[in-house]
C-alpha cells in the first residue's frame, strides 16, 4: 500500500478529501461525509510514517520536523492534483488531502451568481472571496483568474501556500508563485510582486497584519487584488480586516478600504436537496457610495440594509 493507491481511489469515488488517521482506516469526504475506505485496513504509526513521507522530498521533511506540520500539494500523473497538509496527532503523523479539479471550472458550471463575472472587469480595486474552510474559495477565485486569463491581455501575479489550480498563459502571463518555493512569504512576495509590472494579484489567504496592509497598497495604487478570509458575513469580513490593525492605524485603514474595496463574495457550501452533492450559497456585497460611506464611518452594522435595498445586484 502506497499513499497513492489510496489517493487514486478518492479520486474513482469523487471524494473532496482524503483523511488518513492512525488507528482508523483511510477515510474520503463525499458530499460531505466521512467514508472509511476498510479495504486498505487500519493506519498504524508505522504505515502512516512511510506511506505520507515517500511523497516529499528532504527540505519538505526537515520542515515537516521543525514545524510539526507541512503544507504542500501533490500531482499524480494523469489522474488529479492534491492540496496536502500534515499534522501530527498523539505523537503521529496524519494527512488531509483535498482534491483540486484538473479542469478550473467556469462562474456557470459552479452554479455561483453571474454577477460574479463582473469581477473579471475591473481594473482595479480589493475582490474578497470569504467563507470557512472547505467552502469553495480556491475554486471560485481560480474561476475568476481564468475568466481574466482568457479575456484580457494582463500580467497576473498569484502567491499561494501552496499552489493549487494550475493555471495556463491565454491572452497574457499567468505568473504562480508558491510561499516558500518561490517566496519567503506572503508579505514578502507581494512587495517584490509589486515590482514585477502587475495588472492582477492574486493572494492565496490575507493571514496578518502585514500581508493584509500589502494588499491594501497594491489596490490603492492601481492594481486588481483578490484574496480571501475566513469570515461568515460581508460586515465580519468589513471589521475583521480593521481588527487587524492596531487602534491608533484603523481610521486610516477605513479610509484605505472604503476607497478600494470593490466587492465581497461570501460562500458556504450546503447539502443538495436531491442528495447528490453540495452547493453554493452565496451572499454577494457590490461597494457603492452607501457601503463606502458606512465602512469610512464605522457603520459595517448597517451594510446589511444597504445590501437588502441593492437587491438582486448585492
Amino acid at each position: 500500500m502506497n499513499i497513492n493507491d489510496i489517493l487514486r481511489e478518492g479520486i474513482k469515488k469523487d471524494a473532496s478529501d482524503v483523511h488518513i488517521v492512525c488507528v482508523l482506516p483511510p477515510l474520503l469526504r463525499i458530499h460531505g461525509k466521512l467514508i472509511k475506505l476498510h479495504e486498505f485496513g487500519d493506519i498504524t504509526p508505522d504505515i502512516s510514517e512511510r506511506i505520507l513521507t515517500e511523497i516529499i522530498n528532504d527540505d519538505q521533511k526537515m520542515r515537516l520536523s521543525k514545524e510539526m506540520a507541512l503544507d504542500f500539494s501533490h500531482t499524480i500523473p494523469e489522474m488529479g492534483r492534491f492540496r496536502c497538509s500534515y499534522y501530527y496527532q498523539r505523537g503521529t503523523l496524519a494527512g488531509a488531502f483535498r482534491l483540486i479539479s484538473k479542469k478550473i471550472l467556469t462562474v456557470e458550471e459552479l452554479g455561483l451568481p453571474l454577477q460574479i463575472k463582473e469581477f473579471s472587469t475591473y481594473p482595479r480595486g480589493l475582490v474578497l472571496v470569504t467563507g470557512p474552510t472547505g467552502s469553495g474559495k480556491s475554486t471560485t477565485l481560480a474561476a475568476i483568474i481564468d475568466e481574466i486569463s482568457k479575456t484580457r491581455a494582463e500580467n497576473i501575479i498569484t502567491v499561494e501556500d501552496p499552489i493549487e489550480y494550475l493555471f495556463t498563459h491565454n491572452n497574457g502571463i499567468v505568473s504562480q508563485r508558491e510561499v516558500l518555493a518561490d517566496a519567503l512569504s506572503f508579505n514578502s512576495a507581494l512587495r517584490f510582486v509589486l515590482r514585477e509590472d502587475p495588472d492582477v494579484i492574486m493572494v492565496g489567504e490575507m493571514r496578518d497584519l502585514e500581508t493584509v496592509s500589502s494588499a491594501l497598497t497594491a489596490a490603492e495604487t492601481g492594481h486588481l487584488v483578490f484574496s480571501t478570509l475566513h469570515t461568515q458575513d460581508a460586515p465580519q469580513t468589513i471589521d475583521r480586516i480593521i481588527d487587524i490593525f492596531p487602534t491608533h492605524q484603523q481610521r486610516q485603514i477605513r479610509t484605505q478600504l472604503a476607497s478600494t474595496l470593490r466587492a465581497v463574495l461570501v460562500q458556504q457550501l450546503l447539502p443538495n436537496p436531491r442528495g447528490d452533492g453540495r452547493v453554493a450559497a452565496t451572499e454577494l456585497m457590490f461597494v457603492n457610495a452607501a457601503i463606502a460611506n458606512m465602512i469610512r464611518e464605522s457603520k459595517a452594522h448597517q451594510i446589511y440594509t444597504a445590501i437588502q435595498a441593492g437587491g438582486k445586484r448585492g
